[in-house]
Formats: structure tokens, sequence, C-alpha cells
């Protein structure tokens, strides 16, 4: 071990298998809800506050722990992030209610917001720069693996060992990932001592919980006046924010603003809030499809998910190296391409009579694009930040990344209810005109909240009614969903085209990084000049 204490590949393998941990468990979660519902006794609003929970807590404080990372050495933070993080595993997996299941993924999240920042960081002190493409390659892909294999993984535990298990598998990973960083991770200290904004630190803490709670639960509370008021008081602060943000440029601020002088950080942060809408905008409505429209199982519908984080994972490594070769833009712009002709395909097969096989060819392209996204865009963004600056660095590109998934999961989640409420009533009207009259009425209301009718309904819809006249309704009640809810599809997965459209617009201002080799090769060589006669 102590050969390969400090080796950049094995601090890489350690600082991705706690990553992957922290990535993983914003979504495997979902697949659990049912379960969890049962076996808890829990709301719906209950199970998805389990949810919830540790995405608002990692979102809000990111920022705070890159900057920390800064202060204190990323090591440390990470460290102990790993110890919280699996701690809080155990107490999530030992819940007994649904309060202390929520209470627990919030200490959960907090424990992922100390490692992820300190990841980024950690990266770029022990590569050199001509190799941390391929580097970010292996950390883009693990990023993009854990994200979309987290329905797949999590219907395999939930449906064999039940939902506890997806806490528990955190331990033996924790404690890996623990025991390999004091082995092999070198602690890295600041070359001098900071100071610690802590008024920045509550101001932003404060305006990324109003902003992040507001856009996350928003569909929930039906976009009411306290949430609206939310939102806005959110933007306000952050305005607070950048106002004493400019006061304390000179004086060790929470965001140094030197960041944003770099051009391809700009851009890149805007595209990775913008690609992370586009990858749930995606997953989202494509998951609920499978499993209410198609009849899959959870395991079904992440299997028939799977060749996108298989293809994603093959692909970005070699996606990295080229962004040392080529240039990180120019692998970014084909991997937009592919992953917008990915979304395309999908829109192209969905149907009510598709098959799981229908999905491979498209969800294999998905993945191909998906796997030239992360690494580039990670390269180019951290490219030119100075290490001093690293850790606000990648706190700030990795809270506008959480930002743009709450706003992704929001802004599709509100356009798909509101369109399949109006989809639904006008296909409850079309078919209506072919059941018996006295049932046309109370089958159009029955789709008015915007949700299929359960069986109960439809049951009491074709009392009286003979029985080829009740199957023929419960036919339709069927087609009405199934077509209307494929239809919403459709017109909802022109978000995430468009956030991939938007990217493309925001990569081609980028600047294109060329390796040092081919940049000497290109600087024009000047002959030799003899000296002047003395």
């Amino acid at each position: 071990m102590s050969k390969l204490r400090g080796n950049p590949w094995a601090v890489l393998m350690t600082l991705g298998l706690g990553f992957f941990m922290t990535l993983l468990d914003l979504t495997i979660v979902n697949i659990a809800i049912p379960d969890m519902m049962e076996r808890l006794g829990s709301s719906l609003d209950e199970a998805l506050w389990v949810v919830s929970a540790y995405a608002l807590v990692l979102a809000v404080t990111l920022i705070t722990f890159g900057r920390l990372g800064d202060l204190r050495g990323p090591r440390t933070l990470f460290a102990s992030g790993v110890v919280l993080f699996t701690l809080a595993s155990v107490a999530c997996g030992l819940a007994v209610d649904p309060g202390m299941l929520i209470a627990t993924r919030a200490v959960q999240g907090l424990g992922a917001a100390m490692m992820v920042p300190q990841t980024m960081v950690m990266i770029i002190a022990v590569f050199p720069a001509d190799r941390r493409g391929a580097a970010m390659g292996v950390w883009g892909s693990i990023a993009g693996v854990a994200t979309i294999s987290g329905p797949t993984l999590g219907g395999l535990i939930v449906s064999t060992v039940g939902w506890r298990w997806i806490f528990f598998i955190n331990v033996p990973v924790g404690i890996a990932v623990l025991v390999l960083t004091f082995l092999l991770v070198p602690d890295i200290r600041p070359a001098r001592s900071h100071k610690f904004d802590i008024v920045g630190v509550l101001i932003a803490t404060v305006a990324l919980f109003c902003l992040s709670f507001g856009l996350q639960e928003g569909e929930r509370y039906d976009w009411n006046a306290g949430i609206v008021a939310l939102i806005v008081g959110g933007v306000a602060l952050l305005g607070v924010f950048v106002l004493y943000q400019r006061r304390k440029q000179d004086d060790e601020p929470l965001v140094p603003f030197a960041l944003f002088k770099d051009r391809n950080f700009t851009v890149m942060t805007v595209i990775v809030a913008l690609i992370s809408m586009a990858l749930l905008g995606l997953v989202l409505p494509v998951n609920i499809y499978l499993q209410s429209v198609l009849g899959m199982s959870a395991v079904q519908a992440g299997l028939t998910l799977a060749p996108s984080p298989l293809l994603s994972m093959m692909t970005a490594p070699f996606a990295g190296r080229m962004s040392d070769k080529i240039g990180g833009k120019n692998v970014l712009l084909f991997g937009l391409v592919v992953y917008g002709t990915g979304i395309s395909l999908v829109l192209a097969v969905a149907a009510v009579d598709s098959h799981w096989y229908t999905f491979t060819l498209p969800m294999a392209v998905v993945g191909l694009g998906t796997g030239c996204l992360l690494a580039p865009m990670a390269t180019e963004a951290m490219r030119n930040v100075p290490p001093r600056l690293a850790g606000a660095a990648s706190g700030v590109n990795n809270t506008i990344r959480q930002i743009g998934s709450v706003l992704g999961a929001s802004v599709v989640g509100a356009v798909l209810q509101s369109r399949l409420a109006t989809t639904l009533h006008e296909e409850a009207a079309t078919r209506s005109s072919g059941l018996p009259a006295q049932s046309r009425e109370g089958f159009v209301d029955a789709f008015s909240s915007g949700a299929s009718p359960d069986a109960g309904t439809i049951k009491e819809l074709a009392q009286g009614l003979p029985t080829a006249a009740a199957r023929q309704l419960a036919a339709a009640a069927e087609a009405v969903y199934d077509h209307g809810f494929v239809t919403t599809m459709h017109s909802t997965l022109i978000l995430p085209l468009g956030a991939i459209v938007g990217s493309v617009l925001l990569c081609l201002a980028a600047k294109n990084h060329r390796s040092a080799q081919k940049a000497a090769a290109a600087e024009p060589v000047t002959p030799p000049q003899p000296e002047p006669s003395r």
C-alpha cells in the first residue's frame, strides 16, 4: 500500500468510490418509496420528504464545505464526510418512523456535501494538467453511472432484501473508503492560513434553502403564495449575497469573483446546470412511462434503461483522454449533439405498445452522449482555476449542478402534471363517445384530477352496465391514460431537448484547449538572428 500512496489513479479510485456512494443515494431511494410507505406507515408526503431532505441539504451546503476544504484541507473534510455519511446511513436503515428517517437523511446529505467538492479538488491536486482530462473522464463516468443506475440497483435491492438495505449497503463501502483515504490519499494542506466568511455562509445557506425548497416542493404545494414568497426571497437574498461578496473580494470571500473572469469556468458552470436539468428531465418521465404505461416492474424498467449507464461508463474515460488531446469543447459539443439525438430517438419510438427492446438503441445513444458530457465540462471548468481557489470553484460548480437537478425535476414535474391533466381530459372526452350515454359524463369527470382513476371508480362507473359494456369502459379508461401520458411525455421531453440546444449555443462561446505539445507545434519558429557586429 505504501507504494500506492499518492498514486493519482489510486487516489482517484478512492475518491470515486465515495463520490459514487453520495450520488447513488440521490436516486436509489425513489424506487423504494412504495415499500417504505408500507413498512413505516408513512404518507406519500412524508415519503417524498425522505428524498427531498437529502437533496436540499446537499444543494444548500456544497459551497460552504467547498470553501472549508480550502481552509482545513480537502482530505480532512472528505474523511469527516465519509464518517458522517456512513453513520447516518446506519441510522437511516434503523429508522422506526418517517420522522426519524427524514432527519437522518438530512444528516446523510450533510455528509455528502462535505465529500463531493473535495473529490474534484484532490483530482486537480494529484493529476498533472495534461492528464486531468482522462481523470475527469473516470470521475464523469462515475457521476453518470451513479445518477442513472439508481433505479436499477434500488429495484434489485428492494425486491430481494428490502428497503433498509439501500442504506445498510453504504456501511461496508464507507468503511473501505475511509481506510483507503488515510492509506492512499495525501494530506493536501493550504499554504497559508485562511479566514472563514461566516456571514457569507449564513446568507448563502438561507438563500439556497429558500430557492431549493421552493423549486423542489412547489408542485406539491400547488405553487401557492408561500412557495412564491420563498422563491422571491431566495432570489433577493442571492442579490444581497452578491453585493456582500463584492465588498469581501479582498478579504477571503466565500465565492471569489476571480473565478468568473475565466470565460470557460463561467460558460461550463451554466452548461452544467442545463445538462443536469436535461438528464433528470429525460429519466423522470421515461421511468414513469415504462412502469405506468408499459406495465414494467421497477427492476424491468431499470434494466430497460441500463444501456445508458453502461455506455456512459465505457465512454467517459475515453472522452476524458480526448479532452486532453483535442480540447474539451470539441468533445462536449459531440456529446451534446449525440445526447440530443438520443432524446429525439426516445421521442420517436415511445408509444403505448412499445417493447423493452424498442429502447435499447435510443438509450445506448443517450449513454454515449452522457459519457461525453461530464468529463469535458469538469475539465474545462477547472483547467485554469488556481489551486488556492479549487475548493471554492468545485463548491460553486457542484452547487449549480445540484440546483440544476432540482430545477429540472421541478419544471419537468410541473409541466408533466399540468399537461397530463389537460391531455387526459381531452382523451376522455374523445373516447367517451363510444360508451353508453349514462356513463359518459362520469367517465370524463373521473379524469379531471389529471391522474388515472382507481379500480374502485371504474367499477362504480360500470355498475348497471352489461358485461360487454363494462369491459369496454375499463378498456377505454386504460387507453385514455396510456395515450394521454405518451402524448404528454412527447411534449414534456421538448424541455430537456431545449436545454441541450441552449448548451450547444453556450459551448460555442467557450475557448478550446489545446494540448501543450500541439500548442508548441503550432507556434511559428523564429530563426536565430545573427548577433550585431561590434
